[in-house]
């Protein structure tokens, strides 16, 4: 039996009659998706539990998806083959999965997809799991945005205040919900949320988000982050990495740029003073590293920067290279490096992890429990100047490096138990009467 665009293993179906009524299904699409699943899909596997590895094939290609699965061991059962504009993708998503789904369920079989956090797999697997009556198990679940109150990014603005900057930073009355930003991510963690039937939670904060949204709280388990599995995994397998041998310069240390957001790299003046400060600590004798990625390379070129990227590329201390295939390269560089300055939320966590300063290029954070930790702090992508002044600062005062980890450990063990525990005895998609225990 085909479903049409999807790619099956031969021994697909066969894996399946022989699994109980029950079947996990993790899901997987971009490099972060595969770094957080993983984890848990492999703990599943080791508890003999029934699971699949499903692929949306969101990131094809060695570096971002190949040499991960390499590197976990790990192969998908099928690929949905999504291709496209990203609203083209997310309907793919729907209709192949909505279709593997209902072909599942025609076999006498419940399928419980696991999605992750505020991809746009999350939210369009979530969908096509709702329109087949069927609930998702949500990983990460609850993650929102908060944002600095106004005020405060005025007066950081106008008189260039850092260090009443990092306090604010610190003091969580100091922000405030609403930010429609990362875009599309805000909507798709929203969007995800209502068509799920556990909430594996990362943090207290996202537990708090999601009950002033009205979600059960029996269904609400916070687990930690499974970032921090695949970190310590890769830490320890760092040892086979040749990174330094490719990039010696990294060893001494650098400052880790990696900007990929929409609302960035579509932005000319928020790009151009992302910019500006990569050219300023270049030019202030500091080591710096820029991955260059897909929406990177749309916004240099857009913007006219191509000349000044090539001049930057003749310096010793410059060093632009593409996405490294290999986690454990990340993680072998990135442990020592002086900042980490990015718009990226899961590195946001691993540098909360490793112990690395993080500098967040954006106007708020979907992971604001970094700032209250100390280990993270905003650079608003505004002024190149102030960027670079906030990088400094970091650097030479030696701050954010002694916050508390605050992801947990263990985690994708915590999120199997809960897993074996709910579905031993209960529907993960429940009936009003079920929840309110209405006989």
């Amino acid at each position: 039996m085909q479903i049409e665009n999807v790619n099956l293993k031969p021994n697909f179906w066969d894996k399946i009659n022989n699994f109980p009524e029950k079947i996990f299904i993790v899901l997987i699409a971009t490099k972060p998706d595969i770094i957080k699943q993983a984890p848990l899909y492999l703990e599943l596997k080791k508890r003999g539990m029934a699971v699949l590895l499903g692929h949306t094939g969101q990131h094809y290609d060695f570096n971002l998806s190949g040499g991960m699965l390499e590197e976990f061991g790990i192969e998908a059962d099928f690929n949905l083959n999504i291709r496209g504009s990203l609203h083209q993708k997310t309907s793919q998503i729907i209709s192949r999965l909505g279709d593997l789904l209902a072909e599942l369920k025609k076999t006498g079989k419940t399928p419980i997809p696991i999605v992750h956090g505020d991809t746009t797999t999350a939210s369009a697997s979530s969908n096509a799991s709702w329109c087949n009556c069927l609930a998702v198990v949500h990983n990460e679940a609850g993650i929102r945005t908060l944002t600095p109150k106004k005020e405060f990014f005025h007066e950081l603005l106008e008189k260039k205040d850092i260090n009443k900057w990092f306090e604010v930073m610190k003091n969580r009355n100091n922000f405030q919900r609403g930010s429609t930003e990362p875009t599309p991510e805000q909507f798709n963690t929203r969007i995800t949320e209502p068509a799920t039937g556990i909430y594996l939670v990362p943090h207290e904060l996202d537990k708090e988000f999601l009950l002033k949204e009205g979600y059960p709280e029996d269904r609400m388990f916070t687990v930690g982050n499974s970032v921090v599995d695949a970190t310590r995994q890769a830490l320890k397998e760092s040892e086979k990495s040749d990174i330094f041998e490719q990039y010696p310069a990294l060893k001494k240390g650098c400052i880790r740029f990696c900007i990929h957001r929409r609302e960035n790299c579509e932005n000319e003046k928020r790009f151009k003073a992302i910019f500006k400060a990569i050219k300023t600590m270049v030019e202030s004798g500091e080591t710096v590293l820029l991955i260059s990625l897909f929406a990177t390379e749309s916004a240099i070129d857009n913007f006219g920067l191509r000349e000044e990227i090539e001049e930057l590329k003749k310096k010793e201390n410059f060093i632009y290279s593409p996405v490294w295939p290999y986690y454990r390269d990340v993680i072998k560089a990135m442990s020592y490096a002086k900042v980490c300055a990015t718009d990226s939320g899961s590195m946001q966590e691993e540098m909360n992890e490793l112990g690395v300063p993080c500098v967040t290029l954006r106007f708020g954070s979907d992971r604001p429990e970094t700032f209250f930790a100390g280990s993270n702090v905003i650079a608003p992508p505004i002024n190149g100047d102030l960027i670079a002044d906030i990088i400094k600062k970091v650097i030479n005062e030696n701050l954010l490096k002694n916050a508390p980890k605050i992801y947990g450990e263990n985690v994708s063990e915590k999120c199997a138990e809960v897993l074996q525990k709910i579905t031993k005895k209960e529907n993960i998609l429940r009936t009003e009467e079920e929840r309110l225990e209405i006989t």
